[in-house]
C-alpha cells in the first residue's frame, strides 16, 4: 500500500476492526517513511450486480446513487449517516444473497422502501413519493393510510376506516 503522502510503499498496521456487519475491515496504518497515518478499509470482493431501468436500460449497481436517494429522504430527520450506511448495507447484503446478477431498479425501490420504514416514517413517504411517481394527494393518503394500518384520522379528530 502505498503512503498517500509520501508515496513510499512500506507502512505498519496499527489497528484493525470489523466494519459493515462482519463483511470489511478498516485499518490505520502508518508509513515507515514519513510517520504518516491514514485509513484503509477491506472488502470481499463481489460479483456485480446489473440494474435494469424501467426503460430497459442496464447500468452498474452504483451505491452512491442509493446513498444519496436516501440521504434526500432522511434531510432533516434524525436519521445519521451511519444508520443510513447499515440500511444500505443490509439493502447489498439481500441482493448479494438473492445470487442475481441483474435486478429491476423497481425491485431495489421496493427494498430501500421496506429498510426506511422501519427506519423513519417520514423519510418513508418522502422516498415513496419519488419511487412511486405521485401524481396526486390521493396516492399519498393511500400510503399513509397503508402506514397507519388502514386508519386515517381525519382532522376533527375521529378516525374513519376505508371500508
Amino acid at each position: 500500500m502505498k503512503c498517500p503522502s509520501c508515496g513510499h510503499e512500506d507502512d505498519k498496521v496499527i489497528d484493525s476492526r470489523s466494519v459493515r456487519e462482519g463483511r470489511g475491515v478498516r485499518r490505520r496504518r502508518e508509513c515507515s517513511h514519513c510517520q504518516e497515518r491514514y485509513t484503509t478499509y477491506e472488502a470481499i470482493e463481489t460479483r456485480p450486480v446489473l440494474v435494469v431501468k424501467r426503460s430497459g436500460e442496464r447500468a452498474p449497481y452504483d451505491r452512491s446513487k442509493v446513498v444519496v436517494g436516501v440521504t434526500k429522504a432522511c434531510e432533516k430527520r434524525p436519521v445519521s449517516l451511519e444508520i443510513i450506511d447499515i440500511l444500505v448495507d443490509r439493502l447489498e447484503q439481500r441482493l448479494a444473497s438473492s445470487g442475481r446478477r441483474e435486478v429491476a431498479s423497481g425491485l431495489i425501490g421496493r427494498m430501500v422502501l421496506d429498510e426506511l420504514r422501519e427506519v423513519d416514517e417520514v423519510a418513508y413517504v418522502r422516498f415513496a413519493s419519488v419511487y412511486r411517481s405521485f401524481q396526486s394527494v390521493d396516492e399519498f393518503f393511500t400510503l399513509l393510510q397503508d402506514l397507519k394500518g388502514g386508519v386515517f384520522i381525519e382532522s376533527d379528530g375521529f378516525p374513519e376506516t376505508d371500508s
